[in-house]
């Protein structure tokens, strides 16, 4: 990391200063996040390269309340002037900002507190501006191999790293540090009129964790052969099987309904279903903040809270909300630890690593078990009545029949009731992590489908 070692501008003797400085203005009780990040990533096409960005960015946030009022500045300036004036000006700013009676910092006793199990969320590994266009290349080059493929969208490799420092007036302090390895290419099938598109990926906090770029090369130019040719469907009813890659939009659906915000402003169809079953009894959806290598992995939440493993859905019942401290204090109940913060403003609140366990069936089983339907994998801009739950996306994928895929198929909207396919849900055995959500293959028992 881009950081200096000299102690005086050290992460915590910033935020420190910056902290004792707002309340010298006035403030009466204060936060602050400093965070430092590195990304690289090299894109190709047609064994080319077409485009080499690298970006180093530090960025500083604070937060200052006075009584039930708060501001929020964020600067790139970290000389000792600078942060006075910040902190100044965000004083001002508080001072005439309107009430809010929610807000406030973390209660003291669910302040995280050391020493920390070891997560295990960076490599140390950062690949040379070389490597990442070797990657690229390989990983274009195995697409571009397969029989059928004419054309290439482009192939690309990344790598990113950060840090962040977090402090309170109240006597917290934390770090954390974390790493990415990624790379995905897109081609083209067929001729004029008649090419298909896909795409295959593969991401990792460790790059020995990663797929082959062959591997993932020829896995793209073979799922843009498949799709070669499609039929249309006539609108029917049907059972509809979410690829794996897809599923996890669906546990998204999810997490969006259960945000503490939604929840304490009424705009959520789960708002009236705490502890109610709304997945079948089998199911079960966590969130884990302390999965090892996770994407989403943290001891401490955006406020400096105990991060713990939440039981979002057990046995299909669903048994809390994503919650902050203000959230928490809005509904009557304890933030669990989802805050999130950026450098802008107050905190927001999310998950974590968030996955619904996988079932029993492999992938094959369940197209049997199926016998006739969707199979899903590729969608175009999903659209959810957040209110309602009712769910509907332009898609394409392949029909299901005697328990088999059998032909492309393309040009269909399903739509449906998230209340419904929620109650429906069969998961199958193959949950991959490749980032902070993640699903196994998912099978809804019913579904409209709008074809031809």
């Amino acid at each position: 990391m881009p950081m200096t070692k000299d102690t005086k501008t050290a992460p915590q003797a910033i935020l420190e200063t910056l902290i004792r400085d707002a309340k010298a203005a006035g403030a009466e009780a204060v936060d602050a996040l400093m965070y430092e990040s590195i990304s690289n990533s090299v894109s190709v096409r047609l064994g080319a390269v077409e485009e080499v960005e690298r970006s180093e960015n530090r960025d500083l946030g604070l937060r200052v309340i006075i009584g039930q009022q708060q501001a929020s500045v964020s600067t790139t300036d970290f000389s000792p002037a600078s942060l006075k004036e910040a902190a100044e000006r965000c004083v001002a700013m508080a001072r005439a900002a309107p009430e809010d009676k929610w807000c406030g910092l973390a209660p003291a006793e669910r302040l995280a507190k050391g020493p920390y199990p070891d997560l295990d969320l960076f490599d140390q590994q950062e690949p040379s501006t070389e490597k990442l266009k070797e990657t690229a290349i390989a990983c274009e080059d195995a697409a571009r191999a397969v029989e059928g493929v004419t054309n290439s969208s482009g192939a690309g490799a990344s790598y990113g790293s950060g840090a962040s420092w977090f402090a309170t007036s109240h006597g917290f302090y934390g770090e954390s540090t974390g790493g990415s390895h990624s790379f995905s290419v897109s081609v083209l099938a067929g001729e004029g009129t008649g090419m298909e598109r896909d795409y295959d990926y593969d991401a990792s906090t460790h790059l020995c964790d990663l797929k082959s770029p062959e591997h993932v090369g020829r896995s793209a130019g073979e799922r843009a052969v498949r799709r070669l040719n499609p039929q249309k469907l006539e609108s029917q009813s049907a059972p509809v099987i979410f690829e794996q890659r897809l599923a996890r939009s669906l546990i998204g659906k999810l997490a969006g309904a259960i945000h503490g915000g939604a929840i304490a402003r009424g705009v959520s169809f789960l708002k009236d279903k705490m502890g109610e079953q709304i997945f079948p009894a089998s199911l079960n959806v966590i969130d884990d903040p302390l999965r090892k290598r996770g994407f989403g992995s943290s001891h401490f939440d955006g406020e400096g809270v105990t991060n713990e493993k939440l039981h979002v859905i057990e046995n299909g019942r669903l048994t809390c909300w994503l919650l902050n401290s203000a959230h928490a204090r809005q509904l009557g109940l304890e933030s669990n630890g989802r805050a999130t913060r950026g450098t802008g403003g107050p905190p927001g609140a999310g998950t974590t690593n968030f996955y619904l366990e996988p079932g029993d069936l492999s992938v094959d089983a369940l197209l049997r078990e199926t016998g006739s339907g969707l199979y899903l994998t590729d969608m175009f801009g999903p659209q959810v009545n957040q209110n309602t739950g009712d769910y509907s996306v332009g898609c394409s994928g392949f029909w299901i029949a005697g328990g088999e895929i059998t032909h492309p198929v393309s040009e269909i909207t399903i739509a449906g009731n998230l209340h419904e396919m929620f109650a429906s849900l069969t998961p199958a055995n193959d949950l991959l992590f490749k980032g902070s959500t993640s699903s196994p293959t998912l099978r809804v028992e019913n579904m409209t489908i709008a074809g031809s």
